[in-house]
């Protein structure tokens, strides 16, 4: 897929999300124009690897970079707002890693930063604008499944490192709730929407951060989500959505490319569904993102700029529940 609209992308931190930010948005044929470090050799590493033609070595150049229409955020939690605030500033279109910002506050903060600025903020919540997510959203809405009851969904995987690092570090928003845990909760949110109640049990690490964490939904309807993460063990990592008339059995990792099935009350299989994408699948929130900016739009109805702001206020609950707090900064 060549896009032609023009639209360039400047990639703001160096780890190994922006690298497969960046496989997916060259293979998809966007434009990468530039890399910005806060270290001018790692910049100018990062782009002679994936052959981007300009590197930067603090994040302000690159903002002001006038090749640079849309910055992707890759930093670590605690600098999404700091980093998407300043690409604001320098009126740039900003697509910001998941887990959008630290707290709802924060969150508000980016929203209302974007609103006034006239630009476009999303959360990179890749998962949302997947292929596979469309059909079950089709299939929920073409009532396939009934009236939903239960969401299910776990994200887990085991983290070897030591206490100093980053996971483990609650200044950094270490722990398993903003890294996997995000993914359950949005899962939930995309498919039964608000929660009315929020309940939570976790067991912290010595330092200070969730070594896992079980999650209950609540929902007007009478619907539940049940939803787990954990930072040191590797779960199945599927995901489940049942209804009155069937279920969707969703294959690990659920929020990957991946495939389901729908099965009805009686057991039987009604519809099998396989992805078959090319690369991460990255690339289709990148796509969302041109196209909301190109058709002069203020958000996309897949990941509603304020019901990003609504998650973070849900995880905020979680966190109130578990006793987990991270340190001011």
């Amino acid at each position: 897929m060549i896009r032609s609209d023009g639209l360039r992308w400047g990639i703001l931190g160096t780890g190994v999300i922006a690298s497969l930010m960046v496989g997916d948005l060259q293979r998809d044929g966007h434009v990468v124009a530039a890399v910005g470090s806060r270290r001018p050799e790692v910049a100018a590493a990062f782009a002679e690897k994936h052959e981007i033609p300009q590197s930067h070595g603090s994040y302000e150049e690159l903002v002001g970079n006038p090749a640079v229409d849309i910055v992707y955020v890759a930093t670590p939690h605690v600098l999404h707002l700091p980093n998407a605030l300043l690409a604001l500033s320098a009126g740039k279109h900003v697509l910001v890693e998941k887990p959008f910002t630290m707290d709802a506050d924060e969150a508000g903060r980016l929203a209302a930063a974007s609103r006034s600025a006239g630009l476009v903020a999303m959360e990179a919540m890749w998962t949302r604008w997947l292929p596979h997510m469309n059909r079950i959203r089709e299939l929920v809405a073409a009532g396939a499944l009934g009236e939903l009851r239960t969401v299910v969904a776990h994200h887990g995987r085991r983290v070897v490192a030591p206490p100093t690092d980053r996971m483990y570090d609650a200044r950094l928003g270490g722990g398993a709730l903003l890294d996997s845990g995000i993914y359950p909760v949005s899962f939930a949110w995309d498919l039964l929407g608000a929660p009315i109640g929020v309940e939570a049990v976790a067991h912290l690490t010595s330092t200070g951060v969730d070594r896992q964490t079980s999650m209950l939904l609540t929902y007007e309807t009478g619907a539940t989500a049940a939803l787990t993460c954990e930072l040191d063990a590797a779960n199945l990592n599927n995901a489940v959505v049942v209804g009155t008339e069937a279920r969707i059995e969703l294959d690990a990792p659920f929020f990957a490319p991946t495939g389901f099935r729908l099965v009805d009350a009686g057991g039987t299989v009604i519809e099998e569904y396989r992805s078959v994408i090319e690369g991460r699948g990255m690339q289709f929130q990148a796509r969302a993102i041109e196209s909301v900016i190109a058709n002069g739009q203020a958000g996309d109805p897949v990941l509603p700029l304020d019901e990003s702001v609504a998650i973070m206020g849900t995880v905020d609950l979680i966190r109130e529940r578990i006793g987990l707090t991270y340190p001011a900064r």
